[in-house]
């Protein structure tokens, strides 16, 4: 590939992305709300995410433009907290379409960042990007608003799919270190009822899905997950196992939600049952480096 842009390319995912393809493509661009400069052979360009000032030149005869763009939902939903998270979303989005419309030679295929809460909680189905059933609530409603705001304009010249992810996990970011200090300090047990489902996926099949992605040009949505969701309990358990800790006290459902009160954050995150599958990635013959948490644990450990 020649160039990749990376909008909010700045963080966690972002920097799996930059290590992943740093070898794989001649120019990498990451487009940032810091300053801009040039820094380990990667060209960072500062935008605001909401208006063109300049940066929208650098999606010219990009290969492909990945954004990542989003307040994190690591928060109390409070309605200032609920506008910025959607607003976010929507706005960088909206922007891009604007952006990629203005180039004489855009982008050849966009991925947009979208989430796998799309999908309702469920102990009971797998949810599929054909058969996954979508609710009503703040955050699939966010969902479902990014989603259309990204497809409801045409980019004929530009290929587009939405990214379906869940937790990412990762040796520098992610959910993986709150998860690892949990259990460390003996509070690896399950957390609510602990049968509510995780989906998940390993950083480097993260960025590997991405590439395959965009060697397929797959479009439409796509599940970026790994293919086995995983119960709390026995997710909370092989953490345990890997880290040498004989036992983790639960969490019961009141105490977390107490918890959330205090440190600023919200039950959601670990109580949404998220039992979704990749079925267009194993469709199209994608290879997981590491489909099972046993794996994935053992090499974030390591």
């Amino acid at each position: 590939m020649k160039k990749i842009v990376i909008a909010a390319g700045t963080g966690f995912l972002g920097n799996v992305l930059v290590r992943f393809f740093r070898h794989k493509c001649d120019e990498i661009v990451v487009l940032t709300r810091g300053k801009s400069e040039d820094r380990n052979h990667v060209k960072y360009v500062h935008w605001d995410a909401k208006t063109l000032t300049g940066w929208e030149t650098e999606l010219e005869n990009a290969t492909a433009l990945i954004n990542l763009a989003g307040k994190s939902v690591d928060c109390r939903y409070t309605e200032a907290n609920k506008k910025k998270i959607l607003d976010s979303r929507i706005d960088s989005t909206a922007i891009l379409n604007i952006a990629v419309l203005s180039c004489k030679n855009p982008p050849q295929h966009w991925l947009n960042s979208s989430t796998a809460t799309i999908y309702r909680h469920s102990e009971d189905k797998q949810m599929t990007e054909r058969n996954g059933e979508i609710g009503e609530d703040f955050s699939m409603n966010v969902a479902k608003t990014w989603e259309q705001t990204f497809f409801e304009v045409p980019t004929k010249n530009t290929l587009k799919t939405a990214l379906r992810t869940s937790i990412v996990l990762g040796k520098n970011g992610g959910a993986f270190i709150p998860l690892k200090r949990l259990t460390l300090l003996g509070f690896g047990g399950k957390q609510g009822k602990g049968n509510q489902f995780i989906s998940w996926i390993h950083e480097y099949d993260f960025a590997s899905a991405i590439a395959f992605i965009l060697d397929h040009q797959l479009t439409g949505v796509v599940n970026i997950v790994s293919p086995t969701p995983i119960a709390n309990t026995t997710f909370m358990k092989q953490l345990r196992k890997s880290h040498g800790m004989p036992f983790g006290f639960s969490t019961p459902t009141p105490i977390l939600k107490l918890g959330a009160k205090f440190i600023g954050t919200e039950t959601e995150l670990v109580l949404k049952s998220r039992n979704v599958i990749p079925d267009r990635l194993l469709q199209e013959g994608f290879q997981f480096q590491f489909d099972t948490l046993e794996k994935t644990i053992s090499d974030l450990v390591s």
